[in-house]
């Protein structure tokens, strides 16, 4: 299973940005995708998960401001956020969780929230 991340980027603080994860291979291993990120000095950090069955779970700081989300067509996870603030910035990755107990990390894509 291969995860690309993409869709980070330079935003000001109440803006918005989408980030993608397109998943290829043996996706039909797969149970669930997450996104965690990683801030500068901090530790990675989940952020918000989807199940195959399209259940959904956010971090507090973040629910009501970030959607996460599947089209099955693409084999795309995207993760929206709206109303960013500075203490978004962070380095955001995806990962598959494999129904073999395996997890499957993508390449992080950068997000910076600054005016």
């Amino acid at each position: 299973v291969q995860l690309q991340a993409s869709g980070g980027g330079l935003v000001q603080p109440g803006g918005s940005l989408r980030l993608s994860c397109a998943t290829s291979g043996s996706i039909s291993s797969i149970i669930a995708w997450d996104w965690f990120r990683q801030g500068p000095g901090k530790q990675r950090e989940p952020v918000a998960s989807i199940t195959t069955g399209g259940i959904t779970n956010y971090k507090d700081s973040v629910r009501g401001r970030f959607t996460i989300s599947r089209d099955n067509a693409k084999n795309t996870v995207y993760l929206q956020m709206n109303s960013l603030k500075s203490e978004d910035t962070a380095a955001y990755y995806c990962r598959a969780s494999s129904n073999r107990g395996g997890y499957y990390w993508g390449q992080g894509t950068l997000v910076t929230v600054s005016s």
